[in-house]
């Protein structure tokens, strides 16, 4: 397993030279990317920008692992959707072209107040889904569906998602999340999805959240991928992150 970062937020204020700085400084050689920070890293740059980033990683320690959207397909209109749908895919496009695995996509909710069923906007996003997984397995990229969201961060919803977007080249980003945990244990929670975990957030290691039990499942399914840091902004954030990565050693990671 090996530790990165998530750029939100500890490094939302960071340019793409001072994230490949930063990271090695404290020893953590993975980073995904958030839209809309400092970095920039986003589908309006040009083919050159494009190449450019990519070569930046490349002669670099530090990985590129994924772009972290903010597309959501739960919208009531059938026309957000689709557009939310587009944007991911050029999210995908732009994955390949800097050379990143994957892109962050995310569950935002039911629509039960407007009295749409929980299945039907369940099987709605896992559809969307599928479309823009079939799309950027085209690119050899993949679809991480981060475990998000009032309702549909519930592990069983996730199941529910990823029965309706099944075989489609999209796989869970397990995102440590409160609601995993029953009576002290994550082990139900992460049975339902364990198969399909391609990429993994962490944030507050001093929580109450069983990450050492975590680490070890992981561990146990042999997982190699990324567990990206996704904690709060700091004043010192060099000095956090050492700190991070040693309590993450320390817990198994």
């Amino acid at each position: 397993m090996r530790l990165g970062i998530v750029t939100y937020n500890i490094a939302a204020d960071w340019d793409i030279p001072a994230i490949l700085a930063n990271c090695e400084a404290v020893g953590i050689h993975g980073a995904e990317l958030r839209t809309t920070h400092a970095h920039g890293v986003e589908p309006t740059l040009s083919a050159q920008e494009r190449r450019e980033i990519k070569a930046r990683f490349a002669d670099s320690p530090v990985t590129i692992i994924g772009l972290g959207t903010t597309c959501e397909f739960h919208a009531l209109d059938a026309e957000t959707v689709q557009e939310n749908i587009e944007t991911a895919k050029e999210f995908a496009q732009l994955a390949h072209d800097v050379g990143a695995t994957g892109i962050k996509v995310r569950p935002n909710g039911l629509q039960l107040e407007a009295g749409v069923p929980r299945e039907q906007t369940l099987e709605q996003i896992g559809s969307a889904l599928s479309e823009v997984g079939a799309a950027a397995q085209d690119l050899n990229v993949e679809v991480w569906l981060e475990m998000h969201g009032r309702d549909t961060a519930e592990p069983q919803n996730i199941r529910r998602i990823m029965d309706n977007a099944a075989d489609s080249n999209v796989y869970v980003c397990w995102n440590s999340n409160p609601q995993d945990v029953e009576s002290g244990s994550i082990a139900a929670s992460y049975a339902l999805v364990r198969n399909e975990i391609h990429h993994v957030h962490i944030n507050r290691l001093y929580s109450d959240y069983p990450y050492r039990e975590l680490f070890g499942l992981l561990n146990d399914d042999g997982y190699t991928g990324w567990l990206c840091a996704e904690i709060q902004a700091s004043s010192d954030p060099l000095t956090v992150l050492q700190y991070y990565r040693t309590l993450f050693h320390s817990l198994g990671g």
